[in-house]
């Protein structure tokens, strides 16, 4: 008998996702402006207010209201119905300098020396259930809000939608720790109160109408639509399988209305959905000095060209770091007994480490981390995605645009397959 193994995603207008894409877009504009900025900004939102704090240092100006703002109406917090929208929330601003103790131990004479910006440590993970080496629950979790958001922005189907939404999958998997069905479903979406109670119908008949309706075109509509989108997705769909939609029956108060959003509080959703090992450090609001972001990118970046070279079906990467010191403390990888090679997973680690230099700075330059890559992280995962070029716009405190060409997920390149072929004898 096999296993039961359940992942978790949560749309853009989930207001924790909310937070974490305004501190990353406060974060691409310091970048933009002024590569060398340190920022670790952290972001607050509730009823009708959003409260920005961290520590920056920078010679750049950025306009924290007008992000702000621009930012919450992309997502679609537009409508003063919602309690939550971006032309008229508050917006309080509590950013400070970063602390004179701490960039003493991050800037250094030889750039290369650049200290870790904290201690911590980082995983990094890819097996071979998907195309993009990630975990089949997370990826499929990841489509079906990243696709309700698209339903909704098109504004011909399901128009009922608002920004807010929440998926988990459960798949079954045989003794081999394949996937072999989707077992379980389960989509929360805001909506609008669209059947109205009236002296014929009471709210309880209102709310079983309006949930019926949302369970069959999250039937009809959506899971369709993923489906036809990914093959495999659709292979997984095998005869009749358990869905839950909207389980308390009602959906309409959401957002940062119906529940506070804070920047990092989705680390699982950004990484692995549970299958491999997190640090605890989240990712948003980070310039790359600071090890959590950038170091955990790393460790993806290693696990999967490691798969994907063929080295193993399934690979756990960690690496530690001492605050202020260049080089990690350990560099620990973990096959699950799936190696390809003849060899222990301390030799794994031992030919890995030679192959990636792993200080803060190498870091940085190899994956092109300084740069405004950042905003495109923050919904829908930081890893699994696939790389591109992306032209961006930004302007500075004289209003002048600047215009910025950037490679976006750098890490999820499997460009050191050959490199790690021949390091391993393949």
């Amino acid at each position: 008998m096999g296993f039961l193994f359940t992942s978790e995603s949560v749309s853009e207008g989930h207001p924790d996702k909310v937070a974490d894409q305004i501190s990353d877009a406060i974060l691409d504009n310091f970048l933009a402006l002024d590569k060398d900025s340190k920022v670790a900004c952290e972001t607050l939102v509730t009823t009708g207010q959003v409260i920005v704090a961290g520590e920056v240092n920078s010679n750049a100006y950025v306009d924290v209201h007008a992000v702000t703002r621009n930012v919450i109406n992309r997502i679609g917090y537009t409508k003063s119905e919602y309690m939550f929208d971006g032309n008229s929330c508050g917006i309080l601003s509590a950013i400070h300098e970063q602390s004179g103790d701490i960039n003493r131990g991050v800037v250094k004479k030889n750039p290369l020396d650049q200290g870790a910006g904290d201690q911590g440590l980082m995983f990094g993970y890819a097996c071979n259930e998907t195309k993009n080496l990630m975990p089949v629950a997370l990826d499929l979790a990841h489509a079906l809000v990243k696709e309700l958001a698209v339903i909704r922005r098109e504004g011909i189907y399901m128009t009922y939608l608002r920004p807010d939404s929440k998926s988990q999958v459960t798949i079954e998997y045989d003794n081999n720790r394949r996937p072999l069905r989707v077992h379980t479903v389960v989509v929360s979406t805001q909506h609008d109160d669209f059947v109205q109670a009236s002296t014929d119908k009471t709210q309880e008949q209102a709310d079983k109408e309006m949930l019926i309706v949302i369970r069959e075109d999250v039937k009809n509509i959506l899971i369709p639509r993923v489906q036809a989108k990914d093959k495999q997705f659709a292979g997984l769909f095998k005869g009749n399988f358990i869905l839950h939609v909207n389980p308390t029956g009602k959906f309409v108060i959401g957002g940062p209305h119906g529940d506070t959003g804070l920047t990092g509080r989705k680390i699982v959703v950004d990484t692995y959905g549970g299958r491999a090992a997190h640090g605890g450090g989240a990712f948003s609001g980070k310039d790359p000095s600071k090890v959590d972001r950038s170091a955990a990118y790393a460790a993806r970046h290693i696990a999967k060209n490691m798969v994907a070279a063929g080295i193993a079906d399934e690979v756990l990467v960690q690496v530690s770091y001492a605050i202020g010191i260049a080089k990690p403390m350990n560099l620990y990888v973990n096959t699950y007994g799936t190696a390809k090679v003849n060899m222990s997973d301390g030799e794994i680690a031992r030919i890995t480490e030679r192959l990636f230099d792993m200080r803060p700075k190498a870091i940085e330059e190899r994956l092109k981390l300084r740069y405004p890559i950042y905003e495109e992280t923050a919904s829908y995962g930081h890893v699994g995605r696939t790389p591109k070029e992306v032209t961006k716009v930004f302007r500075n405190s004289n209003g002048k645009e600047l215009v910025i060409k950037a490679e976006v997920f750098t890490w999820e390149k499997t460009d050191k397959v050959q490199e790690i072929k021949k390091a391993f004898g393949l």
